[in-house]
């Protein structure tokens, strides 16, 4: 996206903004997912079953940034600001929200609103949220999208004031980030206590949160106690204002969620919608036939053909903000040589995996962001395939007859035959691969210990700005589980996206970006592999309306069921 898309991007969030801002007297019919997301009654409900690949990380909005936690969380928490079907800013529990200083963000937030435990939602629980988010005895994986927030000033029961450290022009789309949604202050309250008494702590969570705003040596001392048992709470129960509510889990198999009857952003015709966790895609596609799920999400492509043939299954195509990749542990020999991670993006053919694993449905990367993100570089030129090339690169380094070393990935059919291409094509340098598989939780964990060599990941710009689409993946302070798997250390890149995020002219800031990619484009931290559309499968006798946002959430808002 060019800078003059830029703008239309503006005006189109700023006509947003002043619809939002210019009359709140019907605030209850046009809150989140209000008008754009509410169903129209068909006059029959039902119960909805969604197959999966993976099974979520966890509950806890602060504990994991993946994509099978996201679906099922983004339907129990709602955010502050939401984040419709066509990536645009809708009002959500916050009814305005203003930049009314260059680091202060003022927001009025909806009244009349109850958590599922029938509490009353108020400012407290926005502070309690970013708050626990930011605390650094939590350790969040997701600290880097609200980490330059340094004070929630609780204005009145229903106002906040965001401040910030420096100017930060994206923070509206951070706080629509699944992940921001918001929990109430009591089921905070108890995970905190619950650490604490674990710790033999003689401290209240009130008294806790007293001694983070002084920080200091005490506060250290009692948040290093307690981290460990942090999470043990909202990692299996839960309490939002969304349009469900948690049932029950069971590990490894499913998620149920039961719809809030005190839901305020319009009707929904569910009852309960369960996540049934099916890794095998074969085994998805039958039950979606057989209907004994009615919605596949996950699919590959090589059922494409079988969903749209079939009777009673229709398949939906999302172009995508994801970027996958390969990435390289530059901390390890060999990949700390350029030449090297030069040399294995080379042997690459993208355009042959695209063809062979991917059936067309997807485009080659040239850098780090999709086209469709802001800030991407138009002029940025990929790493071609060009095994010639690739022989010369290795040529000069230390491992020119080539090495053995390994590719881990997670159980994906997909990523799998994406390693075996890779594998093949790294063969002709010498490089000898060997392909190790984990699963989905197992995966993150261990890649986050720096243990591995290669491994393919992807990454999903969900904001659709630059920012997000660097700053985990790149910055040297993200190491590890924030995004950084690939414990890459440049400051000068580092530099520059630290510089993005404060700089509040667009025009500069598109410029840093530019450069930042240009960077990346030649030190190749990870080989940028390509984008690939989402598709889920529907079984269109049991249900309708669903519908795939480009970040690949599936949105069930209008679902509808037959008479």
């Amino acid at each position: 996206m060019g800078k003059k898309h830029y703008l239309l991007f503006l005006l189109v969030i700023m006509s947003i903004f002043i619809a939002a801002c210019a009359n709140d007297s019907n605030v209850e019919e046009e809150t989140a997912e209000g008008d754009e997301g509410a169903a129209e009654d068909s006059g029959a409900s039902g119960d909805l079953t969604i197959g999966m690949m993976d099974e979520m990380v966890t509950l806890d909005l602060h504990g994991s940034n993946d994509s099978a936690s996201s679906q099922v969380r983004r339907n129990i928490y709602e955010t502050l600001i939401y984040q419709n079907v066509d990536m645009e800013l809708e009002p959500g529990l916050a009814t305005e929200w203003e930049q009314v200083e260059d680091t202060v963000f003022n927001l009025k937030l909806r009244e009349g609103t109850t958590f599922h435990n029938g509490s009353e939602f108020t400012a407290e629980d926005v502070k309690a949220t970013l708050d626990r988010v930011r605390d650094e005895a939590v350790a969040s994986q997701v600290l880097f999208l609200f980490e330059m927030i340094t004070e929630v000033e609780v204005v009145g029961d229903y106002e906040v004031n965001l401040h910030t450290e420096y100017p930060f022009a994206p923070l509206p789309s951070h706080l629509a980030h699944t992940t921001g949604g918001i929990m109430s202050k009591e089921l905070i309250d108890s995970d905190y206590q619950a650490a604490l008494d674990a710790a033999e702590v003689d401290m209240t969570a009130d008294e806790f949160y007293e001694l983070r705003e002084e920080g200091g040596s005490e506060y250290e001392e009692v948040a290093e106690q307690i981290s460990e048992d942090l999470g043990g709470v909202i990692g299996s129960e839960t309490d939002g204002t969304n349009h469900l509510q948690l049932e029950s889990r069971s590990a490894g198999e499913s998620v149920t969620l039961a719809k809030f009857d005190n839901f305020q952003g319009g009707e929904r015709n569910f009852n309960n919608v369960t996540f049934r966790v099916i890794p095998e895609n074969g085994a998805r596609m039958a039950e979606l036939e057989t209907g004994g799920i009615d919605v596949a999400i996950d699919i590959d492509s090589s059922s494409v053909d079988r969903i749209e043939s079939g009777e009673s299954t229709e398949l939906l195509e999302q172009e995508s903000v994801r970027m996958s990749y390969l990435g390289f542990n530059t901390q390890q020999e060999p990949f700390d040589d350029l030449n090297v991670r030069q040399a294995i993006s080379h042997a690459i053919d993208r355009d042959s995996i695209i063809s062979g694993v991917y059936d067309e449905m997807g485009i080659a990367a040239e850098g780090p962001l999709a086209p469709d993100v802001w800030g991407y570089n138009e002029d940025l030129e990929g790493a071609e395939y060009d095994i010639e090339r690739a022989r010369e690169l290795l040529s000069e380094t230390d491992v020119a007859d080539g090495f053995d070393t390994t590719i881990w990935v997670d159980n994906d059919p997909q990523i799998v035959d994406t390693a075996v291409y890779i594998q093949e094509s790294l063969s002709e340098l010498g490089i000898n691969v060997t392909i190790e598989q984990f699963e989905w939780g197992a995966y993150l964990e261990t890649l986050a210990n720096g243990d591995h060599d290669m491994f393919i990941l992807g990454w999903t710009t969900v904001t659709a700005d630059a920012d997000y689409g660097l700053y985990a993946l790149y910055h040297q302070d993200n190491i590890g589980e924030p995004g950084n798997r690939s414990f890459y250390e440049n400051q000068e890149l580092s530099d520059l996206l630290d510089a993005g995020r404060s700089e509040s002219d667009e025009d500069a800031r598109y410029d840093i970006y530019q450069e930042a990619q240009e960077i990346l484009g030649e030190e190749v931290p990870t080989a940028y592999l390509f984008h690939t559309n989402f598709a889920l499968g529907v079984n269109s006798d049991n249900v309708s309306g669903v519908e795939l946002d480009p970040t690949g959430g599936v949105r069930f808002d209008k679902v509808t069921f037959p008479e």
